[in-house]
């Protein structure tokens, strides 16, 4: 089960030129908090009005609906309220099956079908090679940004991004989504995760369409992506495909309502697949957290249910107790899949009148029972419960050191045409600026973020109640007295409240954009289809006054997650294993709290904000227009690129700098902290900002409305140039920066890159380096020395692109060098990494987890290639989209330049052994070569000209193909028409290169290294040990000397107070030590990757111990 995701939300809001105009003199109110609603997050303004305003703005809204982009057969419905900035035309039809759909069209008159002599395929699934020339990584899951700026390990190169593949010159794919207006609450009480387990299974083919797994098969054949979730009162399916295939894919997915096989054969290995996900979902401390509180419910109220299923819900316990799961599951199919319970949204470059006709020629046989659908909205106050209004005492996965409040209230969601009060609460309590309670406790070295706020899952709002929950990040200097001073504080802010109107709305993606909508035709009438979850239409202060009543004391349940608890905590959660302990809230404190309180001077209401933009006009071009970014400036202290937004049209505009290359993440996470307060009114003001400490130095990442972006770029530089801090938040971010590396090593995923590329690069440093130089000890006079260092001698080069002149973009970079005042670089920089030449055999390593309780490992098998070429390159990511499986991850890999491809499987150790899914994974490679030497020319074409397609695809927005572009400044190779390069190279591949290229790395004497991540298991712990101790592999994560250095000179850090802690009876393996753990005899032919070093000419030396 998947929960949607809840990011961190900082301004991301942009306006449309006429969209603003319409409110640009209303006041503005940032994204109501970080835990908005995934909606909320991926969207952008369009409209502000006040309550007297509602009426004639909404009809100017609704006029502007029907004149946009222009044909007169294709008109969509006036009743449906949408930006004046979007093209797109929406009709809502309702089928004689009761069935609701909304049909969006994309058609502009300028889009045809150009492509009808094509076949129309495009490549696969997102490729996950990252172009920059690094394998970099996000280190963070949704907690791991402790510190406020943004922490870039690089080290990892799975994680590309769409934007880097998009041509930005063809067409959007066409998507649909369909919410069933059931979920897991309907789950029988004897079969726990049914819901759940019957959206896996609608997949394995229907009698139509019979191939199990045959839609997958076809959306990777044609350059298509899939996904489902089911929530606790809805179930989502959503896919997106090339255009010209889409009515196939209609028709084929629709097969998943009207007749799905479900074949019997097919239940046990789809209950594996569920099972799999509930064990990836175990190690999750936001997962392990919702399942304890669920557990707090009223008994027999559905949110006390374990939704997720898994193989002892579904098959080990059915079996005991003679259930039939094959005929329970058919007969849920049959009862709640019923097409009046069917929302559908498809998105796509048709007219109306065509769309209309696939939907009702498709889906009009979905069937209709006539039943009533589920409805729970009289278990309400579910948690009236003595279990609640506690303090309950957590042990996290992960170093972590965290309050939450959590307030049950009734349902909010029939006040969405008026106040939103949550959205309104939760604005000002997630206020990082001047006078807000974060910025309190920031000063006290006492937390470093705060969220607040309602997340819109099914977890958090749904017919019975409705969550307000305020997390905060506390730090290791927070007293025990802080529970009480904290709410406190919140209850004088919840008091301050006052109300304003808000309104944000972005282009998305098709397919997130068809499955929000999809979504809100459960919840809103037609036309509030596009508006219900985000407008506000009417001001009513009664309403936020009877929420905030509601946020007392009393009513509130306590959970600190904390590693100290460990040892005290003898209370275990039956599904996630989670330790806990419960105690009721002191009465001191209680008394104290319902007790009047004065107003803390310190807190206030925000000041006006300087930030918001009042210039949208957009800029007329100053040079002549290009197509690819231009050198406007070219000195020997940096070099600035341009480039003019002649396509998206509107007032934005995005800034990257990027500074000498440097390790410095301690001084970024507290650079960023300097700047939450006075940057936060940007923030406020839809500016968005990143600080990133990157492998090639200090990126500064300025996007937002043009017209006061330089005014944050400013801000930034400021702070750089006169950058100081206090012993105390430099302790603190020592602190959690630990927290963070800890918690990145614990995750196998994570730990298993990490290794690989310690073998793989030369000279990098390791994550457990990092943790060990940390927790050796470093001090503040060795952070204010590096900083002066840091800006002594720079190269500064910079991309600027989109509602900017090239005359303002020349400012950006002359601020650096007016206000930085540094010198050029006396010599050139070295190259970062030298990648190691893997010797002709293969090799393992195979390493234990850290995590105790987590019982997935991960297999990454890697085979080296050889310097990039845009052709190889190319070649590469063919093969990697023509061998994508479930749960398989073929990936195309650029080492700092050394090209390879990798597959890797994430398991569970009580299924399989890391040894085994090793042989599954060569089985699996051979399988493919087989299936690639018996491809016809054909399949072949059509496979290359579904990747052409891929890289053809339309850029949905400005940031798409400024990432393109930054990646060729940052890595010095501008060449910003690669993607013409790479679509001419596939037009001259054939198949047999392909295979010629894909057996010579396969062979014997292939390039090949295998890394192994197991679970943690004391009996398994063997910790090889040589006389050459400073050649093992040990030496590589810190323990011994670095092989080029003179002298045997060591690069570890030497000591510089505490010991490392103590780890004994603790949930995790000893940090500083990376147990390498003996092969299988299964792997016998394999070295044991546990003695690596690397020659005097560069070659890898992997010894195996006698």
């Amino acid at each position: 089960q998947r929960q949607k995701d809840c990011p961190v939300v900082y301004g991301r809001a942009w306006l449309s030129a006429h969209s603003a105009k319409l409110s640009s003199s209303l006041p503005s109110m940032p994204p109501t908090n970080k835990l908005k609603n995934t909606m909320a997050s991926e969207s952008s303004g369009v409209v502000q009005a006040s309550a007297q305003e509602t009426q004639s703005v909404s009809r100017e809204v609704s006029l502007a609906a029907s004149e946009t982009e222009g044909k007169e057969d294709n008109i969509g419905d006036r009743e449906i309220i949408k930006s004046p900035s979007d093209p797109k035309q929406y009709r809502y039809v309702v089928l004689e099956n009761g069935l609701r759909a909304l049909l969006i069209s994309d058609f502009n008159g300028a889009a045809t079908m150009e492509d009808e002599d094509s076949d129309g395929e495009d490549g696969g699934e997102e490729e996950e090679d990252d172009e920059s020339g690094d394998e970099t990584e996000d280190d963070s899951e949704e907690e791991d940004s402790e510190s406020g700026s943004n922490h870039d390990d690089g080290d990892d190169d799975d994680d590309d991004k769409e934007g880097k593949k998009k041509k930005g010159n063809a067409e959007k794919q066409s998507a649909a989504a369909l919410c069933v207006g059931v979920g897991s609450f309907s789950d029988p009480s004897d079969l726990p995760g049914l819901a759940h387990f019957l959206e896996h299974m609608v997949f394995m083919g229907s009698e139509k369409y019979p191939s199990e797994n045959g839609f997958d098969a076809f959306l990777k054949k044609h350059g298509g992506s899939d996904n489902a979730s089911t929530d606790c009162e809805r179930t989502v399916f959503q896919f997106d495909v090339q255009r010209k295939s889409f009515k196939e894919a209609l028709d084929r997915w629709a097969q998943f309502f009207i007749c799905p096989l479900m074949i019997r054969d097919a239940i046990d290995r789809e209950v594996e697949a569920v099972d799999s996900e509930y064990q990836l979902a175990k190690p999750s401390d936001s997962h392990r957290k919702e399942m304890l509180f669920g557990s707090l419910a009223k008994a027999g109220h559905p949110m006390g249910k374990f939704c997720w299923g898994n193989a002892q819900t579904l098959k080990q316990e059915p079996k005991k107790k003679k259930i039939n799961v094959y005929k329970r599951l058919r007969a849920f199919w049959k009862k709640h899949y019923s097409a009046h319970y069917m929302t559908l949204a498809l998105q796509s470059k048709e007219k109306l009148d065509t769309l209309e006709e696939w939907v009702r020629e498709i889906f009009s046989s979905v069937p209709n029972n006539g039943l009533p659908r589920p409805d729970f909205s009289d278990l309400l106050d579910p948690f009236e419960t003595s279990g609640f209004n506690k303090l309950y005492r957590v042990v996290p996965v992960r170093k972590v050191h965290a309050l939450n409040i959590t307030w049950a209230l009734p349902p909010q969601e029939k006040h969405y045409r008026w106040v939103k009060p949550l959205h309104y609460i939760s604005w000002l309590i997630g206020h990082e600026g001047t006078g807000s309670v974060l910025s309190l406790l920031r000063r006290k070295c006492w937390a470093v973020a705060l969220f607040g706020g309602n997340s819109e899952t099914g977890f958090d709002q749904n017919g019975t109640y409705s969550i307000f929950s305020i997390s905060i990040t506390l730090t290791d200097e927070a007293p025990s007295s802080y529970l009480f001073v904290l709410a406190r504080r919140i209850y004088e802010e919840i008091q301050k409240i006052e109300a304003n109107e808000f309104h944000y709305q972005e282009q998305i993606d098709p397919i997130d954009y068809v499955e929000d909508i999809c979504e809100n035709m459960q919840l809103f009438p037609k036309e509030d289809f596009l508006t219900g979850d985000q407008l506000l239409f009417q001001y009513k202060p009664e309403i936020i006054s009877a929420a905030v009543s509601l946020l007392t004391p009393e009513r509130a349940n306590l959970m600190l997650l904390s590693p100290e608890h460990e040892g005290q905590c003898p209370l275990r959660e039956k599904w996630f294993g989670t330790q806990y302990s419960v105690e009721d809230i002191s009465q001191e404190w209680m008394e104290k709290w319902t007790n009047h309180l004065e107003l803390n001077n310190d807190l206030h209401l925000p000041a006006e904000n300087k930030f918001i933009a009042t210039d949208f006009t957009l800029k007329p071009s100053d040079i002549p227009d290009s197509e690819y970014p231009v050198q406007l400036a070219s000195s020997d202290r940096g070099y600035l690129w341009y480039k003019k937004d002649t396509k998206f049209k509107t007032p934005k505009g995005w800034t990257q700098s990027v500074c000498h290359v440097v390790l410095f993440d301690l001084l970024v996470n507290i650079l960023g902290h300097n700047l939450a307060e006075p940057a936060y009114e940007a923030e406020v003001a839809q500016l968005d900002y990143k600080l990133v400490a990157g492998e090639h130095g200090l990126v500064i990442k300025v996007k937002g409305f043009n017209h006061k972006l330089s005014l944050l770029f400013h801000l930034i530089i400021d702070h750089l140039a006169d950058f100081c801090t206090s012993t105390n938040v430099f302790s603190m971010f020592s602190e959690l920066l630990k927290k963070t590396y800890f918690n990145i090593l614990i995750k196998p995923d994570k730990l298993g890159k990490d290794v690989r590329l310690l073998i793989l690069e030369h000279s990098r440093w390791s994550m457990v380096e990092k943790y060990q130089a940390l927790t050796a000890g470093l001090t503040i006079q060795e952070l204010m020395e590096f900083s002066r260092s840091f800006r002594k001698e720079l190269f500064a080069e910079g991309l600027v692109q989109g509602n900017v002149s090239s005359s303002e973009s020349l400012q950006f970079l002359q601020y650096v060098t007016d206000k930085l005042q540094f010198s050029k670089l006396q010599e050139e920089v070295p190259v970062m990494f030298q990648v190691v030449e893997l010797p002709l055999k293969h090799h393992i390593c195979k390493v234990q987890s850290l995590n105790k309780r987590d019982a997935n490992s991960e297999v990454t098998v890697y085979y080296q290639s050889g310097p990039k070429s845009l052709r190889e390159h190319t070649l590469m990511e063919l093969l990697v989209v023509s061998t994508r499986v479930y749960h398989v991850y073929p990936t195309c890999r650029n080492t700092s330049g050394v090209l390879g491809f990798s597959v890797t499987v994430e398991t569970q150790a009580t299924k399989f052994n890391t040894e085994l899914v090793e042989l599954k994974i060569e089985e699996f490679l051979a399988s493919f070569g087989e299936n690639l030497n018996a491809l016809t020319e054909e399949a072949f074409n059509t496979q290359v000209t579904a990747l052409i397609k891929l890289k053809e695809c339309e850029d949905t927005h400005l940031c798409e193909e400024v990432d393109r572009n930054w990646n060729e400044v940052v890595t010095q190779q501008y060449v910003f028409d690669r993607l013409n390069r790479e679509v001419n190279a596939l037009k001259q591949m054939t198949k047999d290169e392909l295979l010629c290229w894909f057996q010579e790395h396969r062979t014997e004497s292939c390039r090949k290294l295998s890394v192994h991540v197991s679970v943690f298991e004391p009996y398994l712990m063997f910790i090889f040990s040589f006389p050459l101790i400073d050649h093992c592999l040990l030496k590589v994560v810190g323990f011994g000397a670095e092989e080029n250095k003179e002298n045997g000179e060591s690069r570890k850090r030497e000591g510089k107070g505490s010991s490392e802690e103590d780890l004994s009876g603790s949930s995790y393996g000893e940090v500083s030590k990376l147990t390498v753990l003996p092969a299988s005899p299964k792997m016998a032919d394999a070295p044991a990757g546990t003695d690596m070093g690397m020659n005097s000419d560069g070659q890898l030396r992997i010894q195996t111990p006698t």
